[in-house]
């Protein structure tokens, strides 16, 4: 089988497509990471020398079953776990030649965040959960209030925004979330499982919001998943199994 600029099997078909993407500015690179946990004697070997390449404005999905490696990957894109080995570039900054601070920064700056269970604060409002992190960045109250306004209302829930999480169904609190992962306007956001605990029809609009807001926005969201069908909805799939990245697809738009 043919390899594409990845390294992965590609078939022909792909190829045109392959080469026309890999013009496009790089935002995130991920050399030979590997990643393993030791107990005692034994060595559990979770990722093993993984490549990968995301592009400005993506919309990568990479799935497989649970113990695959994907989650673990995604952690160590963005500097929530440490590689035993390799590189993650941002930007073409090393993520782990860096300070601890600097890290914190860039996960506030520059990373989303969206998982599988929505981690809103209970006591705060919706308008207020999304507000979060543009607070802890120290942006003006008011602006990162009427910035998360609008997000609200991109997302659907504009009638919504006084409501705390409990008042909320679980697609809503998941909008939330995704509000809030792009309030600070990032360059990439890193979704783990984000409809995993959602109902088939919530779980399909979530994936239609995320793409939405990707196409308007213009940022890149690198999405994990063990649903095939819907990882068919981003630009491009990877498939991880036993901590190898195998196979790479693009999808027709």
């Amino acid at each position: 089988m043919m390899r594409d600029v990845f390294g992965h099997g590609v078939y022909p078909c792909h190829l045109e497509s392959i080469a026309r993407i890999s013009m496009q500015d790089v935002l995130l690179q991920v050399q030979a990471v590997s990643k393993s946990y030791h107990d005692g004697d034994v060595t559990t070997q979770v990722l093993s020398e993984v490549d990968l390449q995301v592009f400005k404005g993506e919309q990568l999905a990479i799935v497989g079953t649970s113990g695959s490696g994907k989650s673990t990957l995604l952690h160590i894109m963005g500097t929530l776990d440490k590689p035993s080995a390799g590189k993650v570039l941002l930007a073409g900054e090393d993520l782990y030649q860096v300070s601890s601070a600097r890290q914190a920064q860039i996960r506030n700056q520059d990373l989303g965040f969206i998982y599988q269970f929505h981690h809103l604060l209970p006591e705060f409002s919706a308008l207020e959960n999304v507000a979060m992190p543009a607070f802890i960045q120290g942006r003006d109250r008011a602006q990162a209030q009427a910035d998360a306004k609008v997000l609200l209302e991109r997302v659907g829930l504009g009638h919504r925004m006084s409501h705390i999480p409990a008042e909320l169904s679980g697609g809503e609190r998941q909008r939330v979330a995704i509000a809030r992962a792009l309030i600070n306007k990032p360059k990439l956001v890193l979704a783990d499982e984000p409809t995993g605990n959602l109902d088939a029809k919530s779980g399909e609009a979530v994936y239609e919001l995320i793409r939405e807001l990707a196409n308007q926005l213009g940022t890149a969201f690198v999405v994990v998943t063990h649903d095939p069908k819907l990882a068919a909805r981003m630009d491009r799939q990877l498939t991880m199994k036993n901590g190898y990245l195998q196979a790479v697809a693009e999808h027709a738009q």
